[in-house]
């Protein structure tokens, strides 16, 4: 489908609860008023609104739990399959201009039929810089699936959420006979909201493809800027991956992966972060004479440029090869590889640590991958860990009311994560040949009144997260 002579006829329909976005709605039926097409916007709200004769209205009051409000859109959308050429959906404050409309339009010709170019959003800071809120915590691009169509590269982006989508007559129609878009609300891998606005990537059986060559086609402005400063990565940060991509896209650069950082957890709850700051209790367990430091599944680097900026040489064994990259920015020494060939490649030196945060939980043996440690400390060298907490008091409390962030929780075949405490992390060093040097408890603000009337006895219970320092017995 391309831009021709024929006016385009979309069906717009906009998710909008209550009124405190409605601000942002009419700034969107104003840009979609705009537009050379023939619009249809329909609004879904649960409350009455007067728009004009141009915006239907459907008011549905939620039923059940608000957050699946927008889930009837779908069914909107399959009641007019016949009737428009391109289908919308919308949270009512994403911005989708014509320019966004005629790059999707230009991408899906060039695309397979079970590939689909898809949106990211971004913010705007207070200095006019762009920051894209839906990269943060585990979400990263996936190095291996790299492609290109007619001349343009694509990749696939781990966070399929970006509040919106666009579909065509036919990827509508495929969508609805794979029997994974017309269903009741539902969370697994995203809560309720999000899943109503991601259910064609994730269930429908569509590769959501992002465009490369043409990235700024694909970004979408979130009007309330309200996670700048709280979540997000800064657009230098993201060129640089960018430029990764473009590099495995030419040969340049393999498309190395560390290991695989996800859990299969609802919601991919405890998978490796792409994105850690450089934590003073982290930085507090690394000992004051520490020359040489690895880091294990180095992600950005932000902790390890602050350890290289007091004289520690560092040197990074990334998550991935794309990630790497900002840690390569950072001026680190950066080696790439799979799991075998990067610790290979570092089999003849020798640390006085190794770093390795946020993933020894992601490993079916543990205690193996703590030896492969071992061999590369120097004779008074140490291993620095931090792991979750699975056994903390609000995890058991989630797991009996069965919130989707412990779908799947329970042997590490089924969760690709294993059921931790400080019993069974202390078991895991000592199946290694280490002796435990420390063994810190990460205790949030809002839980240390709890542990000062416990006298310290629970913080197996209270602690979301271990800090060890080990070193060979």
């Amino acid at each position: 489908m391309a831009l021709g002579s024929d006016r385009l006829k979309i069906l717009v329909i906009l998710a909008n609860f209550g009124t405190k976005n409605d601000s942002y709605m009419q700034r969107l039926l104003e840009e979609y008023a705009s537009m050379p097409f023939d619009v249809h916007p329909v609004l879904l709200t649960n409350v009455a609104k007067n728009l004009g004769e141009k915006v239907e209205i459907i008011v549905r009051p939620p039923s059940g739990d608000p957050w699946s409000f927008p889930f009837p859109h779908k069914q909107m959308m399959a009641d007019h399959v016949d009737d428009y050429d391109l289908f919308i959906y919308s949270e009512d404050d994403t911005l989708i201009t014509e320019k966004n409309i005629d790059a999707f339009l230009k991408a899906t010709e060039i695309l397979r039929d079970n590939e689909i170019a898809g949106f990211m959003r971004s913010e705007r800071g207070a200095q006019g810089e762009t920051h894209f809120s839906t990269v943060h915590y585990h979400f990263h691009w996936d190095p291996g699936s790299v492609v290109s169509r007619g001349g343009q590269t694509f990749a696939f982006f781990s966070n399929e959420h970006s509040a919106c989508y666009i579909l065509t007559r036919a990827q509508l129609k495929r969508a609805i006979a794979s029997g994974g878009f017309l269903v009741q609300p539902h969370q697994e891998k995203y809560d309720l909201l999000v899943s109503a606005a991601t259910d064609p990537y994730t269930q429908c059986g569509f590769r959501k493809l992002i465009n490369i060559s043409r990235f700024e086609d694909f970004v979408l402005p979130h009007l309330p800027n309200k996670y700048v400063g709280k979540l997000g990565l800064r657009d230098s940060e993201m060129f640089t991956q960018l430029r990764a991509l473009q590099d495995i896209g030419a040969g340049k650069r393999s498309p190395d992966v560390l290991f695989n950082t996800e859990t299969r957890v609802g919601q991919s709850k405890w998978s490796k972060s792409y994105y850690e700051p450089a934590r003073q209790d982290i930085l507090d367990a690394i000992p004051a004479n520490t020359k040489r430091l690895l880091s294990f599944g180095c992600g950005w680097g932000a902790m390890e440029a602050e350890l290289a900026k007091r004289g520690i040489h560092v040197t990074a064994l990334p998550v991935d090869a794309v990630i790497g990259a900002c840690a390569e920015a950072r001026g680190l020494e950066v080696i790439y590889g799979t799991l075998e060939s990067a610790l290979a490649k570092v089999s003849g030196e020798r640390f006085d640590c190794v770093l390795a945060t946020d993933l020894l939980h992601r490993f079916a043996k543990p205690e193996d991958l703590l030896k492969k440690f071992s061999a590369l400390l120097s004779p008074k060298g140490v291993i620095v860990v931090t792991v979750p907490n699975l056994s903390e008091l609000g995890v058991w409390k989630k797991r009996i009311q069965r919130e989707a962030t412990t779908l799947n929780q329970g042997s590490f075949a089924s969760a690709g994560v294993h059921q931790t405490s400080r019993r069974v992390i202390r078991g895991w060093f000592k199946n290694a040949g280490l002796a435990v040097r420390q063994d810190v408890p990460v205790i949030s603000e809002k839980r240390r009144p709890l542990r000062k009337k416990m006298a310290n006895l629970g913080d197996g219970l209270i602690a979301e997260e271990f800090i060890f320092v080990g070193a060979k017995g």
